[in-house]
């Protein structure tokens, strides 16, 4: 065999991978696992959200290393998915160059998402998260408004600008002038709710969660490469917003309510994740297994905070659910389980906290200001432990059933 060729094809599943939305230590298994079934002697594998590197021992003593620098991500699960089934079927079989070759270009030309998809799942992400977070029929109409002005805006814009916290800005300030000017008009009641709803199309809280949980997990460069990136995205949701405040006048604030009615919270919700699992061009029965994840998740979260109401608790508690329930539904689907967890969890995404942090700003209000950024922190957090303890438990069941679940470069 051709093995420069046969890294450089590992490699480039890896950044397909990577491009597509694939957790960094998911795809480091991926790639041990694949250069491991080719019978190389040693094998060493560096992933960060911007960089790949390969080295490998060929069975002649050769020492070959390849590196990738990854300039662009753009969640697609649905490429993830079959990328993954192309790395399954790698490893059992051990194709040479060509026939490698030959399948990552089937994997990769794959049909895309029809386009007319993407405006359905704004539509369905932003509408069903302001009626989650307590908009009236008015309110949801304007959001249903501006989730299409995203959509259609951030596609363009989304070819002209890389910069994340530029995008963010651009976006967030053309939609807060929207809803204020329709606030001015006599048309919503809630503009901050909206906000909140519209704001779930931007946010990254997921990154800083899944940043925290790298830290934990002592991969310290791509959590902090995760965290900054999420950071750098929120700088731009607040930027955005507050300069349309302030342009445009200042915005009042009733302060973050969910609906009153806990089946129309869920029913909302639902939707609403069902629309993200769009977004993020999941395709088939991985939808619907996303939105039945998303019920069941923020179903127990009010369950737990009916009981005890602790936020922290409850997140915690839900996040370990939507994270058993990915892994279960990765072994059923064998498909990656960031395609189930991604859409799922976002009911637990502190979007309205990242809200009123930056109005507290804008408003001199620090004291709001400082309890909305301590209660984002503390779900960020609640949702990484929550994903920590059912890693381990995961490691423990696979461990105990003889089968391997991460391997790295001593398996």
């Amino acid at each position: 065999m051709n093995y420069n060729k046969i890294v450089q094809n590992i490699l480039d599943v890896g950044e397909a991978m990577l491009q597509s939305g694939a957790e960094n230590f998911r795809l480091e298994d991926s790639l041990y696992r694949m250069c491991k079934s080719y019978g190389f002697r040693r094998y060493d594998v560096y992933a960060i959200p911007s960089n790949l590197q390969i080295t490998v021992e060929t069975p002649e003593g050769e020492i070959i290393t390849q590196i990738r620098h990854i300039e662009s991500t753009d969640i697609n699960f649905d490429r993830l998915d079959y990328l993954n089934n192309l790395s399954r079927y790698v490893c059992a079989n051990q194709p040479d160059e060509t026939v490698f070759r030959e399948k990552y270009l089937e994997t990769m030309g794959r049909e895309g998402q029809h386009a007319a998809v993407k405006y359905f799942a704004g539509v369905m992400g932003g509408a069903g998260f302001a009626v989650f977070f307590g908009c009236n029929f008015m309110d949801a109409v304007i959001a249903v408004i501006v989730s299409l002005m995203i959509v259609i805006v951030g596609e363009w814009l989304g070819k002209r600008e890389s910069n994340l916290l530029v995008y963010n800005m651009i976006l967030s300030f053309l939609s807060e002038v929207i809803i204020l000017l329709a606030g001015k008009a006599g048309a919503g009641a809630h503009p901050d709710r909206v906000m909140i709803g519209i704001v779930m199309l931007l946010i990254s809280g997921l990154g800083v969660t899944n940043g925290i949980r790298d830290v934990l997990q002592r991969d310290f460069i791509s959590g902090a490469l995760h965290i900054m990136n999420s950071m750098l995205g929120a700088a731009g949701i607040a930027f955005g917003i507050a300069l349309a405040i302030i342009t445009f006048g200042g915005v009042g604030s009733d302060g973050f309510i969910l609906n009153h009615s806990i089946l129309i919270q869920l029913i909302s919700c639902t939707i609403a994740c069902i629309g993200f699992a769009l977004w993020f061009k999941i395709k088939g029965l991985q939808v619907l297994y996303s939105g039945i994840g998303a019920f069941f998740t923020w179903g127990i979260y009010a369950a737990v905070f009916a009981v005890r109401p602790s936020n922290f608790l409850a997140t915690l508690v839900a996040a370990v659910f939507v994270a058993f329930y990915a892994f279960i539904m990765s072994r059923v689907n064998k498909a990656p389980s960031t395609i189930f967890l991604t859409a799922s969890v976002f009911p637990l995404i502190p979007g309205p906290n990242l809200y009123y942090m930056m109005y507290g700003c804008v408003s001199s209000d620090l004291s709001l200001a400082f309890s909305e950024m301590i209660v984002l922190l503390e779900t960020c957090l609640a949702i990484a432990f929550g994903f920590i303890i059912v890693d381990v438990a995961s490691r423990s069941i696979m461990y105990m059933l003889k089968t391997e679940y991460h391997i790295g470069k001593n398996s």
